[in-house]
Order: C-alpha cells, then sequence, then structure tokens
C-alpha cells in the first residue's frame, strides 16, 4: 500500500548523494534549484506532480545548489532549474532551464518504459 511519504520528493545534500541517487534501486530524478531562482518557483509543482505520476517507479529528490557545491560540480550544473536522470551511475537525461509538463512527461516516459 502506497504512503503520502512514497510520493514525496526527498531532499538531499552532498553527503546523501551517493546512497540516496547512485546506489537508489530505481531511477531517480534529481531537481537542481535555489531559493533565489524564480524559474525554480516555476518548477516544483511539476517536480511534485512527476514524483506522484510516477511514484511506483521513480524516486524523486532535491538538491539546493549552493549547500551542495560538490555534486553540483560533479554534474556540471550550470544553471538552474536543472535535472539529471539517473540509473545507477549513469545519466540519462540532462537539462538546464524550465521545461513544462509535457515535454518533462516525455523525458521520463521515454526513459521509464524501457525498464
Amino acid at each position: 500500500m502506497e504512503t503520502a511519504m512514497s510520493k514525496a520528493v526527498i531532499t538531499i545534500t552532498d553527503a546523501e548523494f551517493e546512497t540516496e541517487v547512485l546506489k537508489a534501486e530505481q531511477p531517480v530524478l534529481v531537481y537542481f534549484w535555489a531559493s533565489w531562482c524564480g524559474p525554480c518557483q516555476l518548477m516544483s509543482p511539476l517536480i511534485n506532480s512527476a514524483a506522484t505520476k510516477y511514484s511506483d517507479r521513480l524516486k524523486v529528490v532535491k538538491m539546493e545548489i549552493d549547500p551542495n557545491p560538490l555534486t553540483v560540480k560533479q554534474y556540471q550544473v550550470e544553471g538552474v532549474p536543472a535535472l539529471r536522470l539517473f540509473q545507477g551511475q549513469e545519466v540519462l537525461i540532462s537539462t538546464e532551464g524550465v521545461i513544462g509538463k509535457d515535454k518533462l512527461l516525455e523525458l521520463l516516459d521515454t526513459h521509464l518504459n524501457n525498464n
């Protein structure tokens, strides 16, 4: 039975990245954002809705860029909002800037339906 918790977007830090993302059993969508980023405010509801829609086959985490420079540098996040879809150590999707709901769902459907 699903709980509301399983659909929540989890906030992580550099220290948790390996465990929460790279060692996760299912694909993980990482949403990079910043408190000062206006476009990030537009993307947040979309990320939450993706977490709910794909809760059975996708883990969604968010990471604020300013307090987490190691991961930001490692995955070359140059602008926010940014998304990275991981399957294990591999990055399947990499986007920067605001994308619409249709585009996000299309990207996720493409990768998640192949599993």
